[in-house]
């Protein structure tokens, strides 16, 4: 799986940097975030949708008819349009969703704002994500987006992940440290 992401990292970045290079030039950066976010959620909640960008059996071109049928109607940026179109024609609609990830990457950097992947046993409360992200931003010097991801199988604690950085205070991993150490005694 890692190889995987690797691979469509690959293939997403050109796209995602070309897309926030010319979004940048044109001074229409938060445009194209809103709308690829919009994309984002619409892949996310259609199952339907996602099978239809990742099909290999579907031609780039009947990909692009359909994609030009969707954006007719939602009223995208056209930059944004006109990007989703060259993806589709190039037949890398499979790597959309790596390139929404890149891109916004690429525009939290230009904002100086960090992303942190934090996972929690229960869902955070608002105040805890607040009290966190402020902590984060104090460590870090930069404003921090959470994404929140949610594992009971931690029991308690967080594990949080900034870039290469990891930071885990899980019981489930205290448990499994304080287990090894008992078999190292006995």
């Amino acid at each position: 799986m890692a190889a995987q992401n690797s691979v469509l990292t690959q293939i997403a970045r050109p796209y995602a940097s070309a897309l926030f290079d010319l979004a940048q030039s044109e001074n229409q950066l938060a445009s194209v975030e809103t709308g690829l976010s919009d994309i984002s959620r619409l892949i996310g909640e259609s199952d339907d949708f996602s099978r239809y960008l990742r099909s290999p059996v579907i031609s780039g071109d009947v990909k692009a008819a359909a994609l030009d049928a969707i954006l007719g109607k939602a009223q995208v940026n056209p930059l944004l349009a006109n990007f989703l179109r060259l993806v589709a024609k190039n037949s890398r609609l499979f790597a959309l969703d790596t390139i929404i990830v890149v891109f916004r990457e690429l525009a939290a950097a230009a904002r100086g704002e960090a992303t942190a992947d934090v996972t929690s046993a229960a869902p955070l409360t608002d105040a805890q994500a607040k009290a966190l992200g402020e902590t984060l931003k104090a460590k870090l010097g930069k404003t921090v987006t959470l994404n929140q991801f949610v594992d009971p199988s931690l029991i308690g604690g967080l594990q949080v992940k900034v870039g290469s950085q990891m930071i885990d205070s899980s019981l489930k991993t205290k448990l499994a440290a304080m287990k090894i150490a008992m078999k190292e005694v006995g």
